[in-house]
C-alpha cells in the first residue's frame, strides 16, 4: 500500500494488550492528522502506515513510523526501547475472524479473547479542518480569495486531496478548478509525490502562465509543501521559513499564545536567524528530524520551526504541515495586500539574502556513498583544514570550522552525534552533506550549498550563479564524482 494508513491505540488493559483502535475513514489521514487527531483524542501513540519511512516491504516502498502521546514521531530513547524489545518477542496474537467496514464512520465493540475491543472509525478531516478554524481567521482568508487571487493547489494524488478540497473549496470557496490530483491513488497516478521544481513539474508549467497568484504542492502523506507565486515565482524552504517568522503575529493562533521561538534543521539557511535576532527571539538548530522540534515545543521553547526539504510547521501540533503551511502564507499576504514575490523580496531588503541550494544525488550505490561520508569524516577529523583556504571562480574561501554535527538537546540532554558533515567558511559561508534516512532505493546523497548577500544589486540574481564557487569548492573537497560515479545530480532546489 503506498497511501499512508493510521492506526491509533489506547492502552488501557495492563501489559501491552490494546483495548481500542481509531482508524481514519478508508485508513487514509494525512500525516499531520494524525497528530491532530492523538491530541484531540488523546490516544496513546499513533502507528503509521507509509511510504514516507522506508525500507521496508517487499519493494522497499513501505514502512512503519511510531508517533508517542503528544501527536510527535518518536523520540530517539523511546525507538531504542521498542527495539530492544523487538530482540526478545517470541510470540503474536492476531485477530484473523475480526471484519470492520472502514468505510463506515462509527463504533463498533467487539469480544476477542474474552476481552471487549473498541474499533472507531473517524472523520479526520472533519477533525482537522475544525482545528483549523482555530487557529486561522477563515472568513478574512474567504475574503482575500473572493477579491479575485486566483490559486492552485495540487495534491499529486496523495492523501491531501480530500483535505485541500475541503479546506480550500468549500470552507474558503474557492472554484473546483482550484485544486488538482486530489483523488488518492495508490501509485500516485504515475506521479512522484515529491513537491519539489522538478516531480511537480505540471504545477511549475501552469503557473508560469501567470493565471495563478498563489501555487502549492504537496507530498504524498501531506507534511510537506512548495510554495510559487505567479510566473511561478519559487520560494526556497529556507526563505518560507523566515518569511513566516517575521510575519507570524498576524496569525490569530499566535496573537493568543505569543511567539516563543524558532527554530530550524542545521542544513536549512539561516535566513530564519536572522528574523531571531532582529525580534530578540531564540533560534535553535537541531538535527534533521521533526521528533526534535516536538521536544522544544513540549518544553513551551518552541512556536515556528522548518526544515529545507520542504517541511513546515508550529506547535499546534508536533509534525510538519503542508496544509496549515499554505493557510499560513495566505494569512501573511491578505494582511499586507501584496505578491507572493514582492513579499519575498521585501524581506531580502529588510535582511539581505541568504542565497541557497540543494543537490540530490538519488539511488548512489551504497558503498561508493559510504566511502565519499568516510572521505569527509577523515576531512573534518583533520585539524590541519581548519584555516585553508579553497579559490574558486574568482573568490576565497577560508574554512574557520569543519565537523560532524552533534547535538546536545536542551531539554533531555539526549546526544544525537554524526548528523552531517559541516564545512563553515570565515564569512559565514557553508556547505553539508548528508546521506538521506528514508530513501526508497540505494542512498540519496545531498549536498547544501549556503551563502549570504547584502549587496541589494544581487538579490534577484541565480542562485546557482552566486553559489557556483562554494558549489565547485562542494564537489572539489568531497570527491563526489571520483568516489559515486556522479557526474550530475537528480534534483536541484
Amino acid at each position: 500500500m503506498y497511501l499512508d494508513a493510521q492506526i491509533f491505540l489506547d492502552f488501557r488493559l495492563k501489559g501491552i494488550k490494546v483495548s481500542k483502535v481509531i482508524v481514519a475513514h478508508n485508513a487514509l489521514m494525512s500525516t499531520p492528522a494524525v497528530s491532530c487527531v492523538i491530541r484531540k483524542y488523546k490516544t496513546n501513540g499513533g502507528i503509521i502506515l507509509t511510504a514516507s519511512h522506508n525500507p521496508g516491504g517487499p519493494d522497499a516502498d513501505f514502512g512503519i513510523k511510531f508517533n508517542t502521546e503528544n501527536g510527535g514521531p518518536a523520540p530517539e530513547n523511546v525507538t531504542d526501547k521498542i527495539f530492544e524489545r523487538t530482540r526478545n518477542i517470541n510470540q503474536y496474537k492476531i485477530c484473523p475472524d475480526l471484519k470492520v467496514d472502514l468505510s463506515k464512520i462509527g463504533q463498533s465493540v467487539y469480544t476477542v479473547d474474552g476481552r471487549e475491543f473498541t474499533v472507531q472509525i473517524i472523520d479526520s478531516v472533519s477533525d482537522y479542518v475544525e482545528y483549523m478554524k482555530e487557529i486561522f481567521d477563515f472568513p478574512s482568508l474567504k475574503n482575500y480569495l473572493s477579491s479575485g487571487k486566483q490559486v492552485l493547489m495540487d495534491s499529486m494524488n496523495g492523501v491531501m486531496g480530500p483535505y485541500v478540497k475541503r479546506v480550500i473549496c468549500e470552507e474558503l470557496g474557492a472554484p473546483e478548478t482550484s485544486v488538482v490530483n486530489c483523488t488518492p491513488l495508490e501509485d500516485f497516478g504515475g506521479k512522484h509525490p515529491d513537491p519539489n521544481l522538478t516531480y511537480a513539474a505540471d504545477l511549475v508549467a501552469e503557473m508560469a502562465k501567470g493565471q495563478h497568484d498563489f501555487g502549492a504542492a504537496f507530498d504524498g502523506d501531506g507534511d510537506r509543501n512548495m510554495i510559487l507565486g505567479k510566473n511561478a515565482f519559487f520560494v526556497t524552504p529556507s526563505d518560507s521559513l523566515a518569511v513566516l517568522a517575521h510575519y507570524l503575529e498576524c496569525i490569530p493562533y499566535f496573537k493568543k499564545t505569543g511567539v516563543k521561538g524558532y527554530a530550524r534543521s542545521m542544513p536549512t539557511s539561516g535566513a530564519v536567524d536572522r528574523v531571531a535576532k532582529t525580534k530578540n527571539q531564540k533560534c535553535y538548530e537541531v538535527p534533521t528530524g521533526w521528533k526534535f522540534f516536538g521536544n522544544l515545543m513540549d518544553a513551551g521553547c518552541l512556536s515556528l520551526c522548518g526544515e529545507e526539504s520542504f517541511g513546515t510547521g508550529s506547535d499546534h501540533i508536533r509534525e510538519k504541515d503542508g496544509l496549515w503551511a499554505i493557510l499560513a502564507w495566505l494569512s501573511v499576504l491578505a494582511n499586507q495586500n501584496c505578491s507572493v514575490e514582492q513579499c519575498v523580496k521585501n524581506h531580502w531588503q529588510t535582511y539581505g539574502r541568504n542565497f541557497y541550494t540543494r543537490y540530490d544525488y538519488e539511488n548512489c550505490e551504497t558503498g561508493q556513498a559510504n566511502k565519499m561520508m568516510d572521505h569527509l569524516n577523515a576531512y573534518v577529523g583533520d585539524e590541519s583544514n581548519i584555516g585553508k583556504e579553497y579559490s574558486a571562480k574568482d573568490k576565497t574561501y577560508k574554512v574557520a570550522k569543519a565537523d560532524n554535527f552533534s547535538y546536545t538537546d536542551p531539554v533531555d540532554n539526549s546526544v544525537s552525534k554524526n548528523q552531517g558533515i559541516r564545512l563553515i567558511f570565515e564569512d559565514g559561508s557553508r556547505i553539508i552533506f548528508r546521506l538521506s534516512g528514508t530513501g526508497s532505493s540505494g542512498a540519496t546523497i545531498r549536498m547544501y550549498v549556503e551563502g549570504y548577500e547584502n549587496d541589494p544589486a544581487k538579490y534577484e540574481m541565480d542562485p546557482q550563479v552566486v553559489l557556483r564557487p562554494l558549489i565547485d569548492i562542494a564537489l572539489m573537497v568531497s570527491k563526489l564524482s571520483e568516489l559515486t560515479g556522479r557526474d550530475s545530480p537528480t534534483v536541484i532546489t
